[in-house]
């Protein structure tokens, strides 16, 4: 089914954290906005979003109705995939579409009206904007509603310490040793600050890391979410009501909606980091929004929260409401 003129797609693949994205600055732009969740085929999945040629093929048939005139106002991408739906949707649309393609296409991005890809990414142009960290919905009005969706929360003893567990990735190892030493360092902070820590695992955290620290914090009082078996996820509510919050040092995205809650945030990063990822954590460490596990931080801190100015950047260039 196609859609309406007076609208914003926001268009991805099936990952989440690309999904988060593009749906939080789409929905700041004051149009209906319409997801669109879109896997291209071979040879296209492959080379995306260099080759479009034939790219009306690119889709499945019983796929290709959704991704049809008449073509929206504007469209948000995030992720490769979903840059070569952007890259095409400029000239399908005569020019009447406008294009936003969030991260790093890893080509010129003179193909989209604007690029949104994270400072530490090193993309420069005059239609690149760069946020420090990757854009998501934490903002005031989302705390305040996770807190209400969330108030058996609030009787946990405070200060509440949320730990968010990702996993390992290149140059991030999680293994035994940086396992128990974590736990170590959760144990001290627990020891020196009192309170709960609550602990949540992710789609990407190895049952053996969520586990370990399951076993490892059983007599600390809080919760830990390891998975459906556990109930529903509490992470909106476990931002919205942390006293301070404890990440893993391997997501951007993670590190980001931490960092946009306004409590102190710290990490346990004791190895050398890959390139981008360190111009990360260094650029949040200078800004004071990102601390060594268990250094002194004070327990507020200016929330980081992106998506807002970037949305005003791309109403101001691209219109909107």
């Amino acid at each position: 089914m196609s859609g309406s003129r007076e609208e914003c797609w926001a268009i991805t693949d099936a990952a989440a954290g690309n999904q988060r994205q593009a749906l939080a600055l789409a929905e700041r732009l004051g149009l209906p906005v319409r997801p669109l969740v879109l896997e291209p085929r071979g040879p296209w999945a492959w080379l995306a979003p260099r080759l479009i040629l034939g790219g009306e093929w690119a889709l499945p048939p019983a796929e290709r109705a959704r991704f049809a005139a008449p073509w929206p106002r504007l469209a948000v991408g995030c992720g490769r995939a979903a840059a070569l739906f952007t890259r095409m949707l400029r000239p399908w649309s005569g020019g009447g579409c406008r294009t936003v393609q969030i991260l790093d296409p890893r080509i010129d991005p003179k193909h989209w009206d604007l690029v949104v890809a994270p400072r530490h990414d090193g993309l420069a142009g005059s239609n690149v904007l760069t946020p420090l960290g990757s854009l998501n919905p934490v903002d005031a009005e989302w705390l305040a509603d996770a807190r209400d969706a969330w108030p058996q929360l609030a009787e946990l003893p405070s200060p509440r310490i949320g730990v968010l567990l990702g996993g390992p990735r290149h140059g991030i190892a999680m293994d035994g040793a940086w396992t128990q030493a974590f736990v170590n360092g959760l144990r001290t902070m627990h020891e020196q600050r009192g309170g709960s820590l609550l602990t949540l695992a992710s789609r990407r955290t190895p049952p053996r890391l969520a586990g370990a620290l399951r076993e490892a914090l059983d007599d600390v009082p809080g919760l830990h979410w390891q998975g459906r078996a556990d109930g529903p996820n509490p992470y909106p509510g476990v931002l919205a009501w942390a006293d301070r919050l404890v990440a893993t040092p391997d997501s951007v995205n993670m590190l980001s909606e931490a960092c946009a809650v306004g409590c102190a945030v710290h990490t346990f990063a004791p190895e050398p980091l890959p390139d981008k990822l360190a111009r990360f954590h260094r650029t949040l460490r200078e800004a004071g929004l990102l601390h060594p596990l268990n250094a002194d931080a004070p327990d507020h801190q200016p929330p980081l929260r992106e998506t807002e100015r970037i949305a005003a950047t791309v109403r101001q260039r691209l219109g909107g409401r």
